[in-house]
């Protein structure tokens, strides 16, 4: 009897490995990589956003709505990335999107802003990291594709239903502003 059991044991273990438990994980492990990136990049821009406010509050002391809704949505933004949660964080870079957008509109009224040193850089690190968190997301969902591709072929499906392993969801962007980052031209 005690052979038998270790028999079935060691079937087991051949049956779950020759069905793609390991790639299963490797995959598995590949998309929560990919996901920390996207949580890096966008913590990153939620951490730039208050030197560019600050920046431009020195030179436009009268357009204080457009602050506190940049402040709010870069809270939001803060939030969301450290909930986790995929949808939310997609949500909340969005609705950055337009207060951003209406800041950097600001700046443009102000040509010796423009022209500031600190300022400068801090508009080619925000360019820069809105170029991370497109490629982020990118690399993010081909983890994804790749992982639900996977688990939904046979004999993976079966190690998948076994394991609890279920498909990821992607990093979706929806709604109008959503396929266009944020203008941040200062060039004109």
């Amino acid at each position: 009897m005690n052979a038998l059991k270790q028999w079935l044991a060691l079937a087991a273990v051949v049956l779950v490995a020759g069905c793609g438990y390991n790639t299963i994980q490797t995959y598995d492990e590949q998309v929560n990589a990919a996901e920390s990136q996207i949580k890096v990049q966008l913590q990153r821009r939620a951490d730039l956003i208050p030197n560019l406010v600050q920046t431009v509050k020195g030179y436009a002391k009268q357009e204080q709505t457009i602050f506190i809704a940049v402040a709010d949505a870069r809270a939001k933004l803060a939030g969301a990335v450290q909930s986790g949660d995929l949808q939310q964080m997609a949500d909340a870079n969005r609705a950055l999107t337009a207060p951003l957008g209406r800041l950097i509109a600001i700046a443009e009224n102000y040509p010796q802003l423009k022209s500031n040193e600190n300022f400068r850089a801090l508009q080619d690190q925000l360019e820069g990291t809105e170029n991370r968190i497109a490629v982020a997301r990118q690399d993010y969902n081909e983890s994804v594709n790749r992982y639900n591709s996977y688990i939904r072929r046979f004999p993976q499906l079966l190690t998948a239903k076994l394991t609890g392993r279920k498909a990821r969801a992607y990093f979706d962007l929806t709604g109008p502003e959503a396929a266009r980052p944020p203008q941040v031209d200062f060039s004109k």
